[in-house]
């Protein structure tokens, strides 16, 4: 299902949503992070915004950045990521709570012995883009692509959305105080517009406060591709 035949369009426009959940991209002054930062980036919000734990659309993006260029890069050997002054922080909230969300501008938080000073954040609408993906979608039977994406087409089925085209992508597991969390990568492409929308608002899956289940717009299939070439 995931690599039979996949067929581009390019039919999608970045049109920009309506603003009732917005992504706020704060600028970071922080040098490292452990590579693994899910769990004590979720504690540090949780106490420095406590409002965080009863907002169920509430998303905490994992701090990503490439994995090599630019002298900014992903150290695999000491388990750190080396970030530079490019590198931002992204919090998914509903539109009532960007005034509360900006008390974060200025803090300086401890990530598992880290310090990184939150600076002014940006709001940011999702997209109408169609073809969406989710870097770390946790669901059972990640060892098992087919049974995994089985697993994705019932929970999307769940909530009205009928997926065209789905593609999983490398595995991975995040470690948190309930024990691992394992994940995979995942695309999912053609959805409507009202589908790509409600699954950026809402997320699938658990562990939205830990990085997973959240999508973000893509324009193509090349990220996982080059991913599966990498598994």
């Amino acid at each position: 299902m995931s690599n039979l035949y996949w067929q581009e369009e390019n039919d999608d426009a970045p049109v920009e949503a309506d603003d009732d959940v917005v992504d706020i991209v704060y600028r970071l002054d922080c040098k490292t992070l452990p590579i693994d930062h899910a769990q004590p980036l979720s504690d540090a919000l949780h106490e420095a915004l406590p409002w965080i734990a009863d907002e169920d659309r509430v998303a905490i993006h994992n701090i990503h950045i490439a994995e090599a260029g630019n002298g900014w890069f992903r150290d695999e050997n000491d388990g750190l990521l080396q970030l530079s002054r490019r590198t931002r922080f992204t919090l998914r909230v509903p539109a009532e709570r960007i005034d509360d969300a900006r008390a974060l501008e200025g803090m300086t938080l401890d990530i598992d012995g880290h310090p990184m000073t939150i600076g002014a954040g940006n709001v940011k609408k999702l997209s109408k883009l169609t073809t969406i993906f989710s870097r770390y979608m946790a669901a059972e039977d990640v060892d098992d692509e087919g049974a995994y994406l089985e697993r994705i087409y019932n929970m999307l089925m769940e909530k009205g959305i009928k997926p065209k085209k789905m593609m999983a992508g490398r595995k991975h597991v995040i470690q948190t105080t309930e024990g691992p969390l394992p994940n995979r990568m995942l695309m999912l492409a053609e959805l409507d517009i009202d589908a790509s929308l409600k699954l950026q608002k809402e997320g699938l899956g658990p562990g939205r406060k830990l990085g997973c289940g959240i999508f973000i717009p893509h324009k193509g299939i090349e990220a996982v591709n080059k991913e599966q070439k990498n598994r």
